[in-house]
């Protein structure tokens, strides 16, 4: 027993000493003597700082914020006064998003349809035959630019109540009839021209045979009785200048025979002149008269029935198509103020520039749309120029006013981006966001040796150089390039006279300590202040150049 308490005695004693010898060795490690912390405190040996030549990419970019809206925002209401009941809605009813085009139904209301045209002027009145004035002209011009033909002028004439049958044949809905009313006042007018058209015929067929005349046959009577007049006339006179005893002179009989004959001589005129036939014709100048009348009412009452444009059966917008933005209304609600809410039916995005960005930018360049949720989505410049609103979006990301006086939209210029293809989801997320934009407005296009703009010094002759470590070697040679775009702190190079490839490496500074000293005939220049004069120079003009 007392040699196995030993044994443990030992081994404790043992892993003592092993512990402290590991913490010894630690513990000296940590410790830094005097001499080490001087030479560790001592500057680094001096010497040239060098980065790469590389192959990239090198793009200028524009960079502003937009408000993505849909153009021309507008309430549609429906003029429902001539309805004579409620404006119930029955169906049509258009989904959020839709896109709503001249000539479609918006909205069906108590089974009639609600057609959207283009136009500036608002539905005032219904529209029917005979009335004139703007909002017919606008009709008009609204169905040609449909493609149906109705003439020109501003009365609403025939062809354009053809137009507008026309216009409901195309949404499938029956075209409006003028009313029951208008229907009974033709139906009397035909009756009435039907009337005066047999007046007329009567009172001619009385004037004809009013204009036949005497017989033939009653003339020859006539003068029988003039000739037989005149022999008993001749007679009496004869026995009146040679009176005898069995024919005394009889003056009355003279007389009476005078009078006969003078009867029958009349009789004969009147059968030989033709007769009076002016009651008749008056008759016949009424006849017609009464028919002329009557013909007229039957055709303002044929245009009172000709197809009418009720007021509520359409809506004038200034553009189409248009998208639906929110409705306000359900089938089987009546109709009480707005009914929808629409827009233009292009997306767009506004914001602004400074005068020497928009300088930059042209017509259909590409841009990137970066969405709320961090996706980025391509668009297109659509217009650029135009004198920016004193009110609206930041045109840069440094969140500058935006325009927010009139003297800072007087420096700034309106860019206009449509977005190209975008989902559903995109659309919704865009809709009335501020969102960043960029547009690239000068680029190489592909890649190219670029090296940063610290890199370049500039020579006697104002040439550009770069400093080039010589592979395997400590020397340095100067290599005359020829510069391009710059951008993002790089600029793109060209070697003249020289080789100079991706990967090798150029001279952008010296480490702190003693001046580098490259070799004899090929190294930095011996003033270094003049080279960074001259690389301070070098860098602003290969940057005003990128910006030209």
């Amino acid at each position: 027993m007392p040699a196995a308490g030993s044994t443990r005695t030992i081994w404790i004693i043992a892993l003592t000493a092993v512990i402290s010898l590991a913490a010894g060795l630690g513990l000296s490690r940590m410790i830094v003597s005097p001499a080490e912390a001087a030479a560790d405190a001592e500057p680094p040996e001096a010497g040239p700082i060098t980065v790469p030549v590389e192959e990239r990419v090198l793009a200028n970019d524009v960079v502003l914020r937009g408000d993505a809206i849909y153009e021309d925002p507008a309430e549609v209401t429906i003029e429902a006064g001539d309805l004579g009941g409620p404006a119930v809605v029955t169906g049509q009813v258009p989904e959020v998003g839709a896109t709503i085009d001249a000539g479609e139904v918006l909205l069906e209301i108590t089974g009639r349809p609600v057609i959207l045209l283009e136009g500036d002027l608002p539905v005032y009145r219904t529209l029917r035959a005979g009335v004139s004035g703007p909002d017919v002209a606008q009709l008009k011009g609204a169905l040609r630019g449909l493609g149906i033909e109705v003439g020109d002028g501003d009365v609403y004439d025939s062809s354009t109540a053809n137009g507008v049958a026309a216009l409901y044949a195309a949404v499938g809905y029956p075209a409006p009839t003028a009313g029951e009313e208008a229907e009974l006042a033709l139906d009397s007018a035909r009756d009435s021209v039907t009337a005066a058209e047999q007046a007329v015929a009567d009172a001619r067929r009385e004037l004809a045979s009013s204009s036949t005349g005497t017989l033939h046959s009653e003339r020859v009577r006539l003068q029988a009785d003039v000739n037989s007049a005149q022999h008993r006339l001749d007679a009496a006179r004869a026995a009146c200048d040679r009176p005898t005893e069995e024919q005394p002179c009889d003056p009355g009989a003279v007389i009476d025979a005078q009078g006969a004959y003078d009867v029958a001589i009349a009789a004969r005129e009147e059968g030989q002149a033709g007769p009076d036939t002016s009651a008749s014709q008056g008759m016949v100048d009424a006849a017609v008269r009464s028919l002329a009348q009557a013909q007229e009412d039957l055709a303002a009452a044929q245009r009172d029935v000709i197809t009418p444009l009720p007021a509520s059966e359409v809506v004038y917008l200034a553009a189409a198509p248009r998208r639906v933005d929110a409705v306000s209304v359900q089938r089987g609600a009546t109709v009480s103020g707005s009914v929808m809410s629409v827009s233009g039916a292009t997306l767009q995005i506004e914001g602004s520039v400074g005068k020497a960005d928009a300088a930059l930018i042209e017509e259909g360049t590409e841009a990137t749309i970066t969405l709320p949720g961090g996706e980025d989505v391509t668009g297109t410049v659509v217009s650029v120029g135009v004198a920016a609103k004193s009110t609206g979006s930041s045109g840069g990301e440094d969140g500058g006013s935006g325009g927010d006086s009139g003297a800072a939209a007087a420096n700034r210029e309106r860019v206009v981006i449509e977005p190209g293809e975008l989902t559903e989801e995109q659309r919704s997320e865009l809709q009335g966001s501020n969102v960043r934009i960029t547009i690239g407005v000068s680029s190489t296009g592909g890649e190219v040796l670029a090296v940063p703009i610290a890199a370049l010094t500039a020579g006697p002759g104002g040439e550009a150089r770069v400093e080039l470590v010589v592979a395997g070697q400590e020397e340095t040679v100067l290599v005359e390039v020829e510069t391009g775009l710059a951008a993002g702190g790089f600029v793109a190079v060209t070697p003249i006279g020289g080789e100079l490839a991706a990967g090798d490496r150029v001279v952008v500074g010296q480490t702190q300590g003693e001046a580098w000293e490259p070799e004899e005939g090929g190294g930095a220049d011996e003033e270094d202040g003049e080279d960074e004069e001259e690389d301070a120079d070098a860098e602003e003009a290969t940057e005003d150049e990128a910006e030209g």
